[in-house]
């Protein structure tokens, strides 16, 4: 599919944001395919916060342009709006009430009648497999169980974008698991899934697309395997004497071993494929 035949549902054109004389975003474009979950990668302090700022209308851009499902953001904003749920890093639920109560008021919030809101909450919570939890507190939930009953929330009134912040910072190996099934449980739905994230294998495990950002500008943007092919899929590492490592990429794994035949005896090496993480650090010299 050439670039004139795409289906965008987000785009981002020559953002900036300024606070004072600090640029936290410096003139980033991005475009994020209708029903694509698509990954925005950076360490902290890069930007991606402040850029799902401005992409879901919290905070309006210096300067740039931003369409949603082919509306201007600024202009259009209630229409936008409805368009998109958003999971912040901190939940925003309310813990000493029960989760059918929260799910109730953030659907009544978003102007649905009770019964549409029943509904939908039951049709949700299934997905979520949060049915035998609607009585609960919230309080009484674990981490993981809080970020599903903040998915629905968000996703109560049908909007064709959810933006997910660093959704499973602070969750364990299980309930990280069960959230990812979630979340390509709702793009096969049909949703369109925004999602930062400082986890390398996430990204590579749930994206269709990565965008990476460093200081404020997009420094790379492709599939998983498009950005690990610029590199070359396979790495050689050697630990010389001093204790630093020199790396080497390579077409294939046959022309990696050829070139570990001269690495000398004393010295430590590997080869293995080529990861995103090595693709940031090639770009950026910084870890995520």
């Amino acid at each position: 599919m050439n670039e004139t035949e795409r289906d965008y549902i987000i785009e981002g054109t020559e953002l900036v944001k300024r606070f004072k004389d600090m640029r936290a975003v410096d003139g980033i474009s991005l475009k994020v395919c209708r029903g694509e979950i698509y990954g925005f990668l950076g360490p902290n302090g890069a930007g991606k916060t402040t850029t799902v700022r401005m992409l879901t209308t919290m905070d309006p851009p210096t300067s740039g342009t931003i369409l949603i499902d082919g509306r201007d953001a600024r202009t259009e904003y209630l229409v936008t709006r409805r368009q998109i749920g958003v999971i912040q890093q901190q939940n925003s639920l309310e813990k000493d009430i029960s989760v059918r109560e929260n799910i109730m008021h953030h659907a009544l919030m978003q102007g649905l009648s009770v019964a549409e809101s029943k509904k939908r909450m039951m049709e949700l919570c299934e997905i979520m497999e949060l049915t035998d939890r609607l009585d609960m507190l919230v309080e009484k939930l674990s981490g993981g169980w809080k970020r599903r009953v903040s998915i629905v929330c968000s996703m109560i009134h049908k909007p064709a974008i959810l933006f997910l912040d660093e959704p499973t910072t602070g969750l364990d190996t299980q309930s990280r698991n069960l959230l990812w099934k979630m979340i390509r449980e709702l793009n096969r739905e049909g949703t369109t899934i925004f999602l930062t994230t400082h986890y390398i294998f996430e990204a590579e495990s749930l994206c269709n697309r990565v965008g990476i950002i460093n200081k404020g500008r997009m420094v790379a943007e492709g599939t998983p395997w498009e950005l690990k092919m610029r590199l070359g899929p396979i790495k050689l590492e050697v630990e010389r004497g001093d204790g630093e490592h020199d790396v080497t990429y390579y077409p294939d794994r046959a022309s990696a071993k050829k070139a570990a035949e001269s690495v000398p005896p004393e010295s430590n090496y590997s080869i293995r494929a080529t990861n995103l993480e090595d693709v940031f650090l090639e770009l950026t010299g910084r870890s995520i």
